[in-house]
C-alpha cells in the first residue's frame, strides 16, 4: 500500500480547484521519418518525442508518450450512440474505466509515416476502417462530431454517415483510458511577451501574432528558420500535430483562441507534415473549424511558427531527474546509470507500469537489458526523501 501511495503521489497531481487538466504528458511526434525537400526545417528534421508504444497484450497497448492506454483491435464499426454505450461498458485487460477519445488524443496515435491507414499496424489492428469516432461534437451542431480517419485526418463529419446510422462509410470506435489521474493545471495558455505565448499541455512556445502574409510550403520553411522572434533563433513550422494541438473543438471561426492568438482568422496554416504517397502536397489545418487536410505545396497559405526543446532527444540523450536525483541515458536500451548529489548509495526499485516491482537494488547501475522494452518507473528512498523517475528502455 506505501508503494501504490508512492507511485500515485509523485506523479504530478494538481489542485481540485484548478481549471485545466492536462489529459497527455506529451504531444506525440507525427512519426515522420522520411525527408522531401533539400529546405531544412521539415517534420522529419526534428525530433523531439518519437512515437513509442509498450504492447501489454493483445488488448491493449500503452502510449509511452501520452501515458494513455489504447485498445489494439477497435470495437468495429457502429453508430456513435452506441459507441458511447460501448465504451461505458467495456472490459478490457480488467479495466473498466474505458471511454471514447478526445479528438485531441485521437489524433494523437496516427501515424503520418503511413497511409491507408495513418497507423502503425504493428500496434494496432488495421481493421478496414476508414474514421474513428471521438467524444467531442462540433460545438453549434449536435449532428456532427469530431472523427479521426484512416487517412491521417481529423475532421467533423455528421453521425448519419456511418453504415450503422444508414449511410455508406465505416466509422469504428477505439477505446482510451489514462493510466494516471491527470494533473490539474491553472490554465493552458500564457501570454508570456506581446509577441510570444506558452502551452501547458505541450509545453510548446507559439507565436502570438501569425505571419501576416501567405506562402508557398518552400517559403514557410525559409521564413521559420530565418525568423528572430524574442531573442530565440530556433522556431520552426509546426508539424501537423503540434498545428491542431491549439485548434479548440468548441470554438470555430477561428478554432484558434483569439485571446492569445490575436490575428488567426479563419485561414488554411501549413504544417512541416508531408503526404507520404503524394510528396508534392502537404498537410494544412483549416481554422473555420479546425479540420485537418492537405494542399500542393506551391500554394499559398498563412503560416504560424512554434519552438520547443529538440535538443535532447536529438541526441538520442535524455536526462530524466526528480530532484537531487537523476539517470542517463533515458532512453536508453537497458543500462542506466543514477547520479546524484549524495557520496553514499541509496534504495532504489524498478516497477512496471502495473506498480509490480521488477528489480531493486542499492549501486548506481541499472541494467534492464533482459526486460521488456517499455515505460518503467525508478522508486528511490534515502533516509526521510523519496522519489520517483519515468525510465524507458527501448532496444536500439
Amino acid at each position: 500500500m506505501i508503494r501504490l501511495i508512492l507511485f500515485v503521489s509523485l506523479l504530478g497531481l494538481g489542485s481540485v480547484s484548478a481549471q485545466f487538466k492536462k489529459s497527455i504528458k506529451k504531444l506525440p511526434d507525427t512519426g515522420q521519418t522520411t525527408g522531401f525537400t533539400p529546405t531544412f526545417g521539415e517534420d522529419n528534421d526534428f525530433t523531439i518525442s518519437p512515437p513509442f508504444f509498450q504492447n501489454v497484450n493483445a488488448q491493449i497497448t500503452l502510449d509511452t508518450i501520452t501515458d494513455l492506454m489504447w485498445q489494439r483491435t477497435d470495437g468495429g464499426e457502429m453508430t456513435w450512440e452506441n459507441a458511447l454505450l460501448y465504451a461505458d461498458t467495456a472490459t478490457l485487460g480488467g479495466y473498466t474505466d474505458w471511454r471514447l477519445p478526445t479528438a485531441l488524443e485521437s489524433f494523437s496515435i496516427l501515424n503520418h509515416q503511413f497511409v491507408n491507414p495513418s497507423i502503425d499496424v504493428t500496434i494496432f489492428t488495421n481493421t478496414g476502417a476508414e474514421y474513428w469516432w471521438t467524444s467531442e461534437k462540433q460545438w453549434n451542431d449536435s449532428t456532427k462530431i469530431w472523427v479521426t480517419n484512416a487517412g491521417g485526418g481529423i475532421g467533423n463529419h455528421r453521425k448519419n454517415e456511418t453504415k450503422s446510422a444508414g449511410g455508406n462509410k465505416k466509422f469504428h470506435v477505439r477505446l482510451v483510458r489514462a493510466m494516471y489521474a491527470p494533473p490539474i493545471m491553472l490554465h493552458r495558455f500564457e501570454v508570456l511577451t506581446n509577441r510570444i505565448v506558452s502551452d501547458s499541455l505541450t509545453g510548446l512556445f507559439w507565436q502570438k501574432t501569425a505571419y501576416f502574409d501567405s506562402l508557398t510550403w518552400e517559403q514557410a520553411l525559409l521564413f521559420a528558420d530565418s525568423c528572430t522572434l524574442g531573442g530565440f533563433t530556433d522556431w520552426r513550422l509546426p508539424n501537423i500535430k503540434e498545428l491542431h494541438s491549439i485548434s479548440d473543438p468548441s470554438i470555430s471561426n477561428p478554432s484558434f483562441n483569439s485571446n492569445y492568438f490575436t490575428n488567426a482568422g479563419s485561414q488554411k496554416y501549413w504544417s512541416s507534415t508531408s503526404l507520404p504517397n503524394f510528396p508534392m502536397k502537404a498537410w494544412i489545418l483549416d481554422n473555420q473549424f479546425g479540420l485537418t487536410t492537405y494542399d500542393v505545396k506551391s500554394n499559398r497559405h498563412r503560416v504560424i511558427l512554434v519552438r520547443g526543446n529538440t535538443t535532447l532527444m536529438n541526441a538520442n540523450v535524455e536526462l530524466a531527474s526528480f530532484g537531487s536525483v537523476s539517470v542517463y541515458p533515458n532512453p536508453s536500451d537497458g543500462h542506466y546509470q543514477i547520479k546524484s548529489d549524495w557520496a553514499e548509495d541509496y534504495s532504489w526499485q524498478i516497477v512496471d507500469v502495473t506498480g509490480n516491482m521488477v528489480i531493486s537494488g542499492f549501486d548506481r547501475n541499472i541494467d534492464l537489458s533482459q526486460y521488456s522494452d517499455g515505460l518503467y518507473l525508478l522508486l528511490w528512498h534515502k533516509n526521510h526523501q523519496f522519489g520517483s523517475i519515468r525510465i524507458i528502455k527501448k532496444s536500439r
